[in-house]
């Protein structure tokens, strides 16, 4: 059990919240959210006891194994195995002793050690270890390579998996999806959703949320609150609440206009001097509400392209690959207006290299690319943000896209992007990675591009960037092809899904569901030693899906019908609520109304309620159904 009573933590003169007082119990999956800077990793220093509260009292049960990210990787000469299987400290422990005690000679020390080692799994650790790097998407024979060899993304890779290795009581992770690919991370939600201790989780990934944690400890204006249920329910509840405020605000403002009509109207009048003070009194004693605000400081919007030619781009018989190697070939595909493509396929198969060739910064080793004349790409990727000048402000990067362009409304537009004040003029060196990618994705979509290459664009931006980008995504008037692990993303703004796998590029033509469904039976595959299995065909594919789809209609016919019910139900609860936060339903002439909407009011709970459980039923006839289609 972990404890907060009315804790405050600050960081130098900074406050970030005060007054916390919440319990997370024993087995509970918490996702931690707030705007960045908000204080998030700040709380895990807590909870590491690297930082300590300035008032107030927190507390955990003594002798927790509690397990984190490291957030640096030495350049070490241990494999990649030795190093994640460091993260089981108490084996480690264990393993000196059994040293110490073979130089000593001591066979009495020694067959104790050898029963705690048994006891902790120390045979199976390797395999144990081993089956977590082949999950984060490393290849084989990728164990026995040094720490020092891989990469600074692949090395954070291995940071995870140390953390996942520790038998631990309470993990904390702070954003361990930033560095994984879709497959790491849908391979990763399930290894945590049977993770048996408490996990604390900071994430900006909507579905890794909403599949993985039961509560949602939120960070708002130097407060924390714990809610109950995953990241949709905390969303809908937190705008119940704002919505709540609002409506007492608007009650609050009407009673002090009120008051002060009174006051100004009567001040002169000596018959009414008791009276005027009275209210005054009142309003000094007024604890003020205030006005709900939410915390959405982006709003990207896309102009229309200039020219939108049909067809954009294509691709005949293109291969792609790197010198003599060639990781698919045969490639056709043609990009016309509107098209929004998701990119699909495992670790390596050759997703961000056919983004590469598309935007021509990778040459074709064969085949034709026939771009359109009037063509305008808008290519976004990690590698990008190198080539920003950290010596120059946000504005100087826009003003050398357009030096013709206003100052001022150079400025407006990066407002739009979180970019205000001073910030848009100082230097970029300090900006955070967050800061980085919506700099190169203002300079992105002040192009004005006709197609634009998206390969993980989400990495560092928050839940508030990634809603805003998503929404102007699906206003775009122009093509899209994305690469991404955040599926909210992909299931928002892409139409069409496309799989890279095997040397072969292909439609797919089912969800993200059925390509989870795809990446376990290709893993169960692999694990069992049988033949890696080819892409699936189009014809194949299509029969698999719509015969799966047509066992499960029906139950997600009734999981639809319950939620509609439930938003209908939802609705009307949220227009009594507003109904009652009327004052003038409370005089004593209204005391009817106010019973018949008290009645109707009771009357609607009931039927959300009972619209629930039949959701949850819904749910889970659906889950069992779809888990027992996965088994076979």
């Amino acid at each position: 059990m972990i404890n907060f009573k009315a804790v405050a933590l600050r960081r130098g003169q900074r406050l970030l919240f005060e007054n916390a007082s919440f319990t997370i119990h024993k087995g509970e999956k918490v996702g931690i959210t707030g705007a960045n800077g908000a204080g998030k990793s700040s709380l895990f220093g807590l909870l590491l006891d690297t930082l300590h509260p300035e008032t107030g009292e927190f507390s955990m049960p003594p002798g927790l194994e509690i397990a984190h990210v490291a957030q640096e990787t030495p350049a070490s000469a241990s494999t990649a195995l030795d190093y994640v299987m460091d993260g089981d400290r108490e084996l480690r422990q264990i393993e000196a002793e059994l040293r110490q005690a073979e130089a000593a000679n001591d066979g009495v020390a020694l067959a104790h050690a050898h029963g705690r080692f048994e006891a902790v799994g120390g045979y199976d650790a390797p395999a144990r270890a081993a089956k977590l790097l082949n999950g984060l998407g490393f290849a084989p024979g990728d164990e026995r390579r040094a720490v020092s060899e891989f990469s600074g993304g692949w090395r954070m890779r291995l940071n995870v998996a140390q953390a996942l290795m520790c038998r631990s009581d309470v993990l904390l992770l702070d954003e361990p999806t930033n560095h994984l690919d879709l497959d790491a991370v849908i391979w990763l939600q399930d290894w945590l959703s049977v993770y048996p201790g408490t996990l604390l989780l900071i994430s900006h990934d909507r579905d890794f949320l909403d599949d993985l944690t039961d509560h949602i400890l939120h960070i708002e204006h130097q407060g924390l609150t714990l809610y109950t249920g995953n990241y949709s329910a905390f969303e809908t509840r937190r705008a119940e609440i704002l919505a709540q405020q609002q409506a007492s605000y608007d009650r609050q403002q009407r009673e002090i206009a009120h008051v002060r009509s009174f006051v100004d109207r009567f001040r002169a009048q000596a018959t009414k001097a008791r009276q005027v003070q009275s209210r005054l009194k009142a309003l000094s004693r007024m604890e003020l509400i205030a006005q709900a605000q939410v915390d959405s400081p982006f709003e990207f919007a896309f102009l229309p392209p200039e020219k939108l030619p049909s067809p954009l781009l294509k691709l005949d018989d293109a291969a792609g690959g790197y010198g003599d190697k060639t990781i698919f070939s045969g490639a056709k595909l043609t990009v016309n207006p509107g098209d929004r493509i998701g990119l699909l396929g495992p670790n390596g198969a050759g997703k961000s290299t056919l983004v590469k060739l598309l935007a021509g910064e990778l040459p074709l080793l064969a085949g034709q690319r026939l771009a359109a004349q009037d063509l305008r790409i808008g290519y976004f990727a990690q590698h990008q943000l190198e080539q920003l000048r950290p010596e120059h402000s946000a504005l100087w990067h826009l003003q050398k896209l357009d030096p013709k362009a206003t100052e001022k409304d150079l400025r407006n537009f990066l407002g739009g992007f979180g970019f205000r004040g001073d910030q848009a003029l100082d230097p970029i060196a300090p900006f955070s990675g967050g800061e980085k990618s919506r700099l190169a994705l203002a300079l992105l979509i002040y192009q004005r591009p006709n197609l634009l290459l998206l390969d993980e664009p989400t990495n560092h931006l928050d839940l508030n960037a990634r809603d805003a980008l998503s929404l102007a995504l699906q206003d775009y008037q122009g093509a899209l092809i994305v690469v991404s692990h955040d599926r909210y993303l992909l299931r928002t703004v892409a139409d069409d899904f496309w799989l890279v796998a095997d040397g072969v590029m292909d439609v797919f033509s089912g969800d993200l569901d059925d390509y989870r469904l795809w990446l376990s039976a290709r893993r169960n595959a692999r694990d069992s030693d049988s033949a890696k299995p080819a892409a699936p065909s189009r014809k194949d594919q299509r029969k698999s899906d719509a015969d799966r789809r047509k066992a499960l209609r029906p139950l997600r016919l009734a999981l639809e019908k319950a939620e509609a019910a439930m938003e209908k139900f939802a609705a009307q609860k949220q227009a009594l609520e507003t109904r009652l936060a009327d004052p003038e339903l409370y005089l004593a002439e209204a005391k009817a109304r106010l019973q018949a909407v008290l009645l109707e009011k009771a009357g609607v709970e009931k039927s959300l309620e009972e619209a629930e459980g039949a959701w949850l039923e819904a749910g889970e006839a659906l889950e069992a159904a779809e888990a027992e289609g996965m088994e076979s």
